[in-house]
């Protein structure tokens, strides 16, 4: 099995969400690995301009499987709109989209913990997008975040509020 990485080597907008729709149909899989919902792919398909920041652009490929990975973290509130919209251009992402379920979430208390963190640099901070990003990486590489596996099961509630 041939594997090919779209991999950005700067810091943000390069184009590899264009890329990576432009090299969609020679593919049976196309698989985001890691990264948040801080960038965002603008992809024209159909005549129609779409924005994903989670979810992969061969999205719009319905004979394509699209894979989330364990190295993404995903904010159900962002996910969940980008579906939507995705559903009112007429794609059924829950066709072709597999998430898998040791993608950890952005908590709403990742977003506070990130701008309390950057407020306290003071003239030295770092410019975050204040999604959360940084805190929720920290807790999944100390292994206290939660993971989009554990949503449904009795254990979930335990594990939010204690986060």
């Amino acid at each position: 099995m041939k594997v090919d990485v779209i991999l950005g080597l700067q810091w943000g907008d390069e184009g590899k969400g264009k890329i990576v729709d432009v090299f969609t149909p020679r593919y049976d899989v196309i698989a985001r690995f890691q990264g948040g919902p801080n960038a965002g792919h603008t992809i024209i398909f159909g005549g129609r301009k779409h924005i994903l920041h989670t979810i992969p652009s061969g999205i719009f490929h319905s004979d394509k499987i699209n894979v989330i990975g364990n190295g993404v973290i995903i904010d159900p509130f962002i996910f969940f709109k980008e579906v939507d919209r995705l559903r009112e251009a007429g794609i059924r992402p829950e066709t072709n989209l597999f998430i898998s379920r040791r993608a950890h979430l952005i908590l709403p208390t990742h977003r506070l913990l990130d701008a309390a963190l950057e407020a306290a640099k003071g003239v030295s901070k770092i410019g975050s997008t204040l999604k959360g990003i940084g805190p929720t990486y920290t807790d999944k590489y100390g292994r206290n975040g939660i993971r989009t596996g554990i949503i449904g099961t009795p254990a979930f509630r335990d594990m939010y509020d204690q986060l």
